[in-house]
C-alpha cells in the first residue's frame, strides 16, 4: 500500500514539473549546465548505471550515496534562501509603487503652479504691450502716408513738367522723366477709385498721346513722304524723340520705322521703275549695288539717330528685299517670252551673292513675315553627292561653256535671307528645266559618238574592267544640276528635275550600255568531232573576243557603278527637296533598269562560255564508249573544257575584280548552266561498257575538280570558293558520278541493281532509270521488267527526297558493288 502511494506522488510531482521545451531551453542559455542531473531528460536508470557500471564498483555505493545527500542537502539550503528572498521583494515592491504615486502627485502639483503663473504672466505682457502695438500700427500708417503723398507731389510735379516739356520739345528730357512718371503712376493703381489721382493718371495718358502725335509730326516733317530732298544730318531732337517713342506704346516706334524707311526706298522706286532700262534682269546688279551705297549711307548719316535696338540698318535692307521681289515679279510676268536660260541664271546668281551677303551682315533678327523658315540641319550621310559640295569646281555653273561662274552660297540652313528675293524666279525656272532637258540629251548623244569614235575600252587585266569614263561624267553634271537647281527652289522644279534624271539615266543604260554589248550570234562555231579529238592548247573556241569580253566586263563594273550612285542620288534628291514632295521620288525603275543590264552582261559571259564548251560535250556524246579498252588519262574532251574555263574566267576574273560579287554570280550562273547540260549529254553516251563506264567517272571527276577551282582558276593568289558555289557544283557533280556508279553496278540480280538506284539517287524515277538502263544496253524486255520492280520498290515519291539529298549524294559505295568499282575509286585516290 505504501508503495503505491510513493508511486503516485512520484508521477503527480513528474507531471508538475514537465516544462515546455521554450522553457526548458531559456533555462539553459540562462543556467548551462553540464550536469546529467539538470537534463530534461534525466532517467535515473542510466545515471545509476553510469556511476556503477560494473559489480566491483558497487564497492564504493556508500561514498557516492554521501555525495548525493550532500548534495541534496545544499540545493534545499539554496531553494529555502531563494524562497525567503523572494518574500521580502514582494513587500519592497509595494513600498516602491506608493512612494513612485506620492512623487507624481507632487510633480502634478508643481506643474499646475508654473501654468498659473505663465498665464499670470502673458495677460501681464499684454496689457504691457498694447500702448505698443497701437504705436506700431500708427507708425506704419504715418510712414505708408508720407510715401503715398511723397509720389503724388512727385507725380503732380512730373505730369507739370512733362506737359511743360512736351510743348518745348524737350525730348531729351522727357524720355528720363516719363519713365519716371510712369513707374511712380504704377504705385496708384488701387487708388484710382480717388477723382484727383483719376485725373492725374488720364493727363499722363493724354500727355502720351501728345507726344507720339508730335513726333510723329516732328519726323514727317524732317522726312517728308513727298520731294526727294532730306536733312542734311540727323537732328539731336529726332534722336531724343527716338527715346522717348521706345517707352510709348510700340505703334509709334513702328510707324516711325515704316514711315523712315518708306521715304528712304521712295528713290528706288523711281528709278528702278518697270518702264526703265534699268529694271531688267540684264542690269540686276545695279539694284544691289543702290542699296549697298544707301547702306553706307544711312550709317554715315543716320546711324546714331536711331537705337541700335532697332536694328534700322537690317530693316532697311529687308524692306528692299520684299520691294525688289514685288517687283521683279510683276516684270518678270509682263515680259515672259524675252527670259533666256543665261539671263535667268545670271539674274538668280546675282541675287543668292546679294543673299549671302546680307547673311553675313545680319543676324536675321527682323524677318517676321513667316516666309522664311529656318531648316534643320540635315543628317549626316555617307553618300558621296555630299562630298566636296562647297568646293570650288562644283560651284561653277555650267553655263554656255563656263562663262559665267557660279558663286559662292552659303548652306540655305544657315542663310536665314535664303530665297527672300531670290523666291520671285520660281515661277520661271521651267525655262532652266528645259535647258537641262536639251543639255543632256546633247550630253548623251555626245557620248554615243564618242563611244562609237573610241571603240571598246582597251584590255586591261591588271586593274580590272575599267568603268566608262562618260558614267563619272554624266553623275558629275547630274550633281551640278541637283546643287544649282536646290539653291534656286526645293519645291516642284525639283521634281521636275528629277524628272530629267529620270529619263536620261534609262537613255543611258539602253543607248550607252545595253546598246554597245556585243550580239550573240546563232552560228554554233566551236569545233567539229574530229578535230576536237586532235585539239591542240591555244586554239580558240570563244565567240567572242578578247577586246569583246573586256567590253562586257567593263559594261557591268559601270551599271554597278550606275546602280550604286543611282541609290546615293536619290537619298540626295529627298534631303535636297520639301519635306512634303519627298515621296514623289523614287528612282528604282531606273535602278531596275542598271540591275537589267548586269544580268545581261552575266548572262552573256555565260553563254559565251557555255557555248565554248558545247562542242566537246557534243563530241563526248558521240564517242564510241563500248569500245573503250582501258582507263587512261582525262579524254580529249575534258581537256578541251578546262582550256575553254582557263582561257575565258581569268579574263573575266580580272576585268570584274571591283565587283566581285558579279563575279560569283557568273560562276554560279556558269554552274547551273554546265552541269545539268554535261548530264544531258551524259545520258546520250550509249551504249558504254564497264571500261567506257570508268574512264567517264574519270572524266566527271576531273571536271568536278576544275569546277570546283574555276573562281581562282589561273590565278596566283588562290582564294576558297564561295559556300554557295561549292555546294552547287558538288550536288550537281556527285550526281553525275552516282549515274555512273549506277550504269558501272551489274543488273543482276535485279532487286540489288534497283535498290543500289535508289539509294546513290535522290531524284530517283522511272524516266531517270529508263535513261540509266538505256546507257546500259539493255533490251526493251528486260528494262520492262526492271522499270516495274522500280515502282514497286520506291519508298517516298520524288519531291519527298529533297531533304536528304545531300547526304544521299555523299553516300558510300553499297556492299553489293562490284569489285571493278571500287578498284576505280582506288585510282581515282591515287590521281588525286
Amino acid at each position: 500500500m505504501m508503495e503505491e502511494e510513493e508511486l503516485e506522488f512520484v508521477e503527480e510531482l513528474e507531471a508538475v514539473l514537465q516544462l515546455t521545451p521554450e522553457v526548458q531551453l531559456a533555462i539553459e542559455q540562462v543556467f548551462p549546465s553540464q550536469d546529467p542531473l539538470d537534463r530534461a531528460d534525466f532517467n535515473a536508470v542510466e545515471y545509476i548505471n553510469t556511476l556503477f557500471p560494473t559489480e566491483q564498483s558497487l564497492a564504493n555505493i556508500d561514498e557516492v550515496v554521501n555525495k548525493i545527500r550532500l548534495k541534496i542537502r545544499r540545493l534545499d539550503d539554496n531553494i529555502r534562501t531563494v524562497v525567503r528572498s523572494q518574500t521580502n521583494v514582494g513587500q519592497d515592491g509595494r513600498q516602491a509603487l506608493e512612494e513612485a504615486q506620492k512623487a507624481i502627485q507632487q510633480l502634478f502639483g508643481k506643474i499646475k503652479d508654473i501654468k498659473d503663473k505663465a498665464e499670470k504672466s502673458e495677460q501681464m505682457v499684454k496689457e504691457i504691450t498694447r500702448d505698443i502695438k497701437q504705436l506700431d500700427h500708427a507708425k506704419r500708417h504715418l510712414t505708408t502716408s508720407i510715401t503715398t503723398l511723397n509720389h503724388l507731389h512727385m507725380l503732380a510735379g512730373g505730369v507739370d513738367s512733362l506737359e511743360a516739356m512736351t510743348r518745348r520739345r524737350q525730348y531729351g528730357e522727357v524720355a528720363n522723366l516719363l519713365q519716371g512718371v510712369m513707374n511712380v503712376l504704377e504705385h496708384f493703381h488701387k487708388y484710382m477709385g480717388i477723382p484727383q489721382i483719376r485725373q492725374l493718371s488720364e493727363r499722363v495718358k493724354a500727355a502720351q498721346t501728345e507726344l507720339g502725335q508730335q513726333i510723329l509730326a516732328d519726323f514727317e516733317e524732317a522726312f517728308p513722304s513727298q520731294g526727294t530732298k532730306r536733312p542734311g544730318g540727323p537732328s539731336n531732337v529726332l534722336r531724343d524723340a527716338c527715346l522717348v517713342a521706345n517707352i510709348l506704346d510700340p505703334k509709334i516706334k513702328q510707324e516711325i520705322i515704316k514711315k523712315f524707311i518708306k521715304q528712304h526706298l521712295s528713290e528706288y522706286l523711281v528709278l528702278f521703275q518697270e518702264n526703265q532700262d534699268v529694271a531688267w534682269l540684264d542690269k540686276i546688279d545695279r539694284r544691289y549695288a543702290w542699296v549697298k551705297r544707301q547702306l553706307v549711307d544711312y550709317e554715315e548719316k543716320y546711324g546714331r539717330m536711331f537705337p541700335r535696338e532697332w536694328y534700322m540698318t537690317e530693316r532697311i535692307a529687308v524692306e528692299f528685299c520684299h520691294v525688289t521681289r514685288a517687283e521683279l515679279a510683276k516684270i518678270m510676268r509682263a515680259r515672259a517670252k524675252e527670259i533666256e536660260v543665261k539671263l535667268l541664271l545670271f539674274a538668280i546668281q546675282r541675287t543668292t551673292n546679294f543673299e549671302g551677303f546680307l547673311a553675313k551682315r545680319f543676324s536675321g533678327c527682323t524677318l517676321t513675315d513667316g516666309t522664311l523658315k529656318k531648316l534643320e540641319s540635315p543628317p549626316p550621310s555617307t553618300n558621296p553627292f555630299l562630298e566636296d559640295e562647297s568646293a570650288p569646281e562644283m560651284e561653277e555653273l555650267a553655263i554656255e561653256k563656263g562663262e559665267l561662274d557660279q558663286p559662292k552660297k552659303p548652306k540655305v540652313p544657315d542663310n536665314p535671307f535664303h530665297g527672300i528675293v531670290s523666291k520671285c524666279f520660281e515661277p520661271h525656272l521651267y525655262v532652266y528645266i528645259e535647258s537641262q532637258d536639251k543639255n543632256l540629251g546633247e550630253l548623251i548623244d555626245r557620248f554615243v559618238a564618242d563611244f562609237k569614235a573610241q571603240g571598246p575600252p582597251k584590255p586591261n587585266t591588271d586593274e580590272g574592267g575599267a568603268v566608262l569614263p562618260s558614267c563619272a561624267d554624266l553623275f558629275v553634271y547630274y550633281k551640278k544640276c541637283m546643287v544649282q537647281c536646290s539653291q534656286l527652289s526645293t519645291g516642284e522644279p525639283m521634281i521636275a528635275l528629277t524628272t530629267i534624271f529620270q529619263k536620261y539615266l534609262r537613255e543611258y543604260a539602253w543607248k550607252i550600255l545595253s546598246g554597245n554589248l556585243p550580239k550573240t550570234t546563232t552560228s554554233s562555231g566551236g569545233l567539229t568531232i574530229s578535230s576536237l579529238l586532235k585539239e591542240k592548247e591555244g586554239s580558240e573556241v570563244a565567240k567572242f573576243t578578247l577586246e569583246e569580253l573586256c567590253l562586257i566586263c567593263s559594261i557591268l563594273s559601270t551599271a554597278e557603278y550606275c546602280l550604286a550612285t543611282t541609290q546615293q542620288l536619290e537619298e540626295k534628291l529627298k534631303e535636297k527637296v520639301d519635306v512634303s514632295l519627298t515621296e514623289r521620288i523614287n528612282l528604282t525603275g531606273e535602278m531596275d533598269t542598271f540591275s537589267t543590264v548586269i544580268s545581261s552582261s552575266i548572262q552573256l559571259l555565260v553563254q559565251d562560255l557555255d557555248a565554248a564548251c558545247d562542242p566537246a560535250l557534243t563530241a563526248m556524246s558521240k564517242m564510241q564508249w563500248q569500245n573503250v579498252e582501258h582507263v587512261g588519262d582525262q579524254s580529249p574532251y575534258v581537256t578541251s573544257v578546262i582550256l575553254h574555263i582557263k582561257q575565258n574566267v581569268p579574263i573575266i576574273r580580272d576585268n570584274l575584280a571591283s565587283t566581285r560579287k558579279y563575279f560569283t554570280q557568273f560562276c554560279i550562273k556558269f554552274a547551273n548552266s554546265f552541269i545539268p547540260k554535261f548530264i544531258t549529254h551524259l545520258f546520250k553516251c550509249k551504249p558504254i561498257s564497264m571500261v567506257g563506264a570508268e574512264q567517264l567517272l574519270l572524266d566527271t571527276h576531273s571536271l568536278k575538280m576544275v569546277l570546283l577551282d574555276l573562281p581562282s582558276i589561273g590565278s596566283q593568289v588562290v582564294r576558297k570558293a564561295p559556300a554557295s558555289y561549292t555546294k552547287i557544283v558538288v550536288k550537281g557533280m556527285t550526281r553525275a558520278e552516282m549515274i555512273l556508279k549506277v550504269v558501272m553496278a551489274p543488273h543482276e540480280p535485279l532487286v540489288v541493281f534497283v535498290d543500289n538506284y535508289i539509294k546513290l539517287l535522290t531524284d530517283c524515277n522511272t524516266e531517270t532509270f529508263q535513261k540509266i538502263l538505256d546507257m546500259k544496253g539493255l533490251k526493251r524486255s528486260e528494262q520492262s521488267n526492271m522499270l516495274e520492280l522500280l515502282r514497286q520498290r520506291l519508298p517516298t515519291p520524288p519531291s519527298g527526297a529533297d531533304g536528304s539529298s545531300s547526304l544521299s549524294l555523299m553516300a558510300p559505295t553499297p556492299e553489293q558493288e562490284s569489285s571493278r568499282i571500287r578498284k576505280l575509286e582506288k585510282l581515282i585516290k591515287k590521281r588525286l
